[in-house]
């Protein structure tokens, strides 16, 4: 593709992470690829072409499953020579941009990016690598630096906040004291974010093996409070209202990460929807306890209240699909469901195609919250990998133990 458009009289490069990842002796996740022909050249160029993007504009190149970025030169917005106008560059009152196809040079292009490890250019033409922002000497160094003065490129994309943290959780880099000093103040601008990219950058966050770590730097910085509120007023110091809730949801939000963090380094799947499952069970349980005392409904029915009030609240910021909160809803369900063995219940509740998840969330809160729920966790590991016939046995147990319990 790089020759292709050399041959065609245009600079191409590949650039960023597949450039950074290379050099550290990682795999690259993808490669992408920038260069001075426009977007609509670009598409003259390769038939396999669509654009995308009104924001940015982008060229996205098929080749079978597997798609290519190419983006044009970024340029300067104000520029003797360029008269910028609203269809090419605009920015919102607190400075993020709303759209940036202004074109330029690779040089204009390289301060446009985000962090200098991420300026690393490779030729094609020569097989060489252009750094015009001492990013070789930062990924030496292990530091994540921004390009150019901090506050007003996170203003320009308050998202670049939360790749500082990534990055330096995924690469065990330090992040540059002038690139970290204004996070947390700028932190409530991740409000301006589409929800639907915000949940994608939580995924990218907490789902790729990294995710404690990431966590731990997101508390320190107030940025996991902007991504998840309803979790971050439990875990507030200050906040003596949470009770017992609060030490749960700490360690149930560390356990799930750190089991993540092990499944992945292990080649195994993960769901988010399990992770979002155990985040979210225990600010649920607050919010169904105080919808039952506040308006005397059966729990039940506030248990289902607060799953909708939670999962409503939460989407507003994340935009956690359908998909998922099925799943979610059916693996908190079943929480409450699993206390209930007697008859044909636990038959059916091991049936259930999310019964593993949601005895895996049951297992985890038997470890923190000990007592009676060790003991049913106990049960259910039993049950579900016994014999059929001493499974009958044991939901009979059951019933002469609650008949002895109302004899009594």
């Amino acid at each position: 593709m790089l020759y292709r458009l050399n041959k065609q009289g245009y600079e191409a490069y590949l650039v960023g992470g597949c450039i950074r990842d290379l050099l550290l002796g990682n795999v690259p996740k993808d490669f992408d690829i920038t260069t001075n022909a426009t977007p609509e050249q670009i598409q003259k160029v390769f038939r396999n072409c669509r654009l995308v993007g009104r924001r940015f504009r982008l060229a996205h190149i098929l080749f079978g499953k597997e798609i290519i970025e190419v983006a044009t030169f970024r340029g300067e917005h104000e520029s003797d020579n360029v008269k910028v106008n609203d269809n090419l560059a605009r920015r919102s009152q607190s400075g993020m941009l709303l759209r940036d196809n202004v074109y330029g040079t690779v040089e204009q292009d390289a301060l446009r990016r985000d962090f200098t490890m991420n300026a690393l250019y490779y030729s094609a033409k020569d097989f060489t690598i252009r750094d015009y922002c001492h990013g070789l000497q930062d990924l030496q160094q292990k530091i994540v630096r921004l390009i150019g003065e901090p506050e007003t490129r996170y203003r320009e994309d308050p998202v670049r906040m939360l790749r500082a943290i990534r990055f330096a959780a995924k690469l065990d880099m330090s992040i540059d004291p002038k690139t970290a000093e204004p996070i947390k103040s700028l932190a409530p601008l991740l409000k301006n974010i589409p929800a639907a990219r915000l949940f994608d950058e939580s995924l990218k966050l907490l789902q790729t093996g990294h995710g404690y770590t990431t966590y731990q730097l997101l508390r320190e910085y107030h940025l996991f409070e902007q991504l998840f509120p309803n979790l971050a007023k439990f875990l507030a110091k200050n906040n003596f209202h949470a009770g017992a809730h609060k030490d749960y949801i700490e360690r149930i939000v560390e356990q799930v990460l750190k089991n993540t963090d092990y499944r992945i380094a292990n080649a195994q799947r993960v769901n988010p929807a399990f992770m979002f499952a155990a985040f979210f069970w225990y600010p649920i349980m607050e919010q169904a306890q105080m919808i039952t005392l506040e308006s005397g409904l059966q729990f039940n029915d506030s248990f289902s209240l607060a799953i909708n009030d939670i999962l409503a609240e939460q989407c507003k910021i994340t935009a956690i699909p359908r998909r998922l909160t099925t799943i979610m809803g059916d693996i908190w369900r079943l929480q409450i469901r699993m206390h209930k063995r007697t008859g044909k219940r636990a038959f059916a509740i091991l049936e259930h195609p999310k019964f593993r998840a949601a005895y895996d969330l049951l297992e985890m809160r038997a470890a923190i919250e000990k007592g009676e729920l060790l003991i049913l966790a106990k049960w259910w590991d039993e049950f579900q990998y016994t014999s059929p016939d001493k499974r009958v046995a044991m939901v009979k147990q059951l019933a002469k133990g609650s008949k002895h319990k109302a004899k009594r």
